[in-house]
């Protein structure tokens, strides 16, 4: 995939956190990446320069993207090693593994502990995370430790050991950081009691804690105990800064498939989330054509069928959106209303939904592919930020190559109603200057366009874009004037590198923003200018250095030279030929100076 190719896509790719695939052209995944913002990310590998050698040869083998947005840059970070795991791209070279990412674990026992961990065990203990980096989780554990009296001890807190009176309070009881169960001076209950407001508050769930410390706070101010109630005061403050970022956290969800489904007269489009101990692992979006009145319920029904057995899903439970009717006995179907469920369908419908803009935003970049009202959606709003008078549905845009100053030409493309027309593209080859003149070039080849509109009282553009900055703009603004057709049509220029828009005696440069629908309009026409003058000028070129060879010889000129090539084709065959063959041709005397030139000892 080239600058081109992705220029044409790079309007449809989110500016959001998550991951994106790279496929080749065997649609084999090469390369899974994260990002915080997708855009940027992606953008990098093709419109940056690149760092080695290895990643310009991931890019030479992309034919394909793929991304799916997440909510935040740890859970791309996770969505991303579970991909990699899986599919083991050929390009992600350093795999990390999960199990050596810290937990917060709430340790299944009499009086839980509550630490950190990189050892993720099955023990039915309460595993929080993983966290992408220690100080995360070494960050929550000290927040819990000030605010959640728990033990940190590794005693064998029975009922029987504490009745017995095995145990002495430690220094952690006396500094407040514990209430001493192991003396009995906690009850099981009250403890536990800390050990769910905990779990709450990892799982996001901050609102059942925030009441008890506002009862506590109303409380301890009533009785007059300011000291405790400073403290409290101060959990609240804290617990208000205090956010699980992650929606996919809760390792207790299990094994679950989500889907989500949306609408859109005949089409109909269902992501797919595989999650598994509260991670994403795998992500698809389809499109469905309905074809008789199927229900949404039939419709999503029928694509949980299709995905499920296209990844060999053996999830027992699915997370859908609303009831639908699935012919198996063990399946269970979930439509949860809260929770860490709720949210995992929220990301579900939040992909759908992208996709569904994405599908959109390319329609309007590729205009010949969209609806009559999408590609007028996109011109009235090129209207509105040129400020023109009327609707742009013609536009022409000029761009001048040459090399080394050597044959200069100059392109012309057309679009109507937004789509390229391709008969009235239009190649100027210089005639009145020499050497590198941009400048006269530009007057030249728009004086010639339009002089021929003229005579041949064909269509005036509303807009033409001159490829180039204000001086190619003055000189298609002189050609202009001499043709008298001043008033009668827009010009506005290009600058190369900035994407800065001109127009005549105004000081200032109009800039649209970048992920402007007008703007990558504008972008297309150019990057079509380019690719249509850019091949005329190489098969000119390759063209002239065959004439060249035969104009090299004294006494041929332009004219014998083409008669020659019509005839036989290439410089290679007249090499070979004998004598008689060109005399057939040319007559004696300049097949005598060709046979003698190619033939010189």
């Amino acid at each position: 995939m080239n600058k081109e190719e992705f220029s044409a896509i790079s309007g449809t790719i989110p500016e959001e956190p998550g991951i994106y695939k790279y496929f080749d052209e065997k649609e084999v995944l090469i390369y899974v990446g994260k990002a915080k913002h997708l855009k940027k990310r992606i953008s990098s590998y093709f419109l940056s320069k690149l760092s080695n050698q290895k990643t310009e040869e991931l890019v030479k083998k992309i034919r394909r993207i793929e991304y799916t947005i997440v909510d935040n840059e740890d859970d791309a970070f996770f969505l991303e090693n579970n991909l990699i795991k899986e599919y083991l791209p050929q390009y992600n070279i350093r795999l990390k593994d999960d199990k050596s990412y810290p937990y917060v674990v709430i340790k299944k026992e009499r009086f839980p502990r509550v630490f950190f961990t990189r050892k993720k065990r099955n023990d039915n203990s309460y595993y929080f995370g993983p966290f992408t980096s220690i100080a995360n989780a070494k960050e929550i554990i000290a927040f819990i430790k000030q605010y959640f009296p728990l033990r940190n001890c590794k005693l064998n807190l029975t009922e029987k050991n504490i009745n017995a009176g095995k145990f002495k309070v430690c220094l952690e009881y006396h500094l407040g950081n514990c209430k001493g169960p192991c003396q009995g001076f906690q009850s099981m209950e009250e403890y536990d009691q800390g050990i769910h407001q905990l779990t709450d508050m990892l799982k996001g769930n901050l609102q059942p804690l925030m009441n008890q410390l506002k009862m506590n706070l109303e409380k301890q101010v009533s009785e007059l105990e300011f000291e405790k109630a400073a403290i409290t005061k101060d959990k609240i403050v804290r617990l208000q800064q205090y956010k699980v970022n992650s929606t996919v956290v809760n390792t207790k969800t299990g094994k679950v498939d989500v889907f989500s489904i949306l609408e859109e007269g005949n089409l109909a489009y269902v992501n797919y989330l595989a999650v598994n101990d509260g991670s994403v692992y795998r992500t698809k979006t389809i499109t469905l054509e309905k074809r008789l009145e199927e229900t949404a319920a039939e419709v999503l029904a029928f694509a949980i069928m299709q995905l499920r057995q296209m990844f060999n899903s053996d999830a027992d439970e699915i997370i859908v959106p609303f009831p639908i009717s699935i012919p198996s006995q063990t399946l269970k179907i979930t439509l949860p209303k809260a929770g860490d469920k709720k949210k995992l369908l929220e990301l579900s419908q939040k992909n759908v939904n992208y996709f569904r803009k994405a599908i959109d935003q390319q329609k309007m970049l590729h205009l010949e592919e969209s609806t009559p009202d999408l590609a007028m959606q996109v011109l009235v709003g090129l209207q509105k930020d040129l400020k023109l008078q009327q609707i742009p549905d013609h536009i022409e845009c000029f761009d001048n190559s040459h090399l080394q100053g050597s044959n200069t030409v100059s392109a012309m493309v057309c679009f109507k109603n937004g789509i390229p027309s391709k008969k009235d593209y239009r190649h100027f080859n210089i005639q009145t200057v020499e050497g590198i003149d941009d400048f006269a070039s530009m007057k030249e080849a728009v004086y010639r366009r339009y002089k021929r509109v003229l005579d041949e009282q064909l269509p005036i553009p509303s807009l033409v874009i001159i490829d180039g900055g204000k001086g190619q703009l003055n000189a298609a603004l002189n050609s202009i004037s001499l043709l008298g057709l001043n008033g009668k049509i827009t010009l506005v220029g290009l600058a190369k590198n900035q994407e800065e828009l001109f127009f005549a005696n105004d000081q200032e440069s109009l800039v649209l923003p970048w992920s402007s629908e007008s703007l990558k309009l504008i972008r297309r026409i150019r990057d079509e200018v380019h690719r249509f003058g850019i091949t005329h000028h190489r098969n000119r070129r390759s063209n002239s250095a065959i004439d060249n060879q035969l104009l090299d010889i004294v006494g041929i000129g332009e004219s014998t030279a083409d008669e020659l090539l019509r005839h036989f084709k290439s410089v290679r065959k007249i090499k070979s030929l004998h004598l008689e063959d060109l005399i057939l041709v040319v007559g004696l005397k300049k097949a005598n100076l060709i046979f003698n030139h190619f033939h010189k000892k």
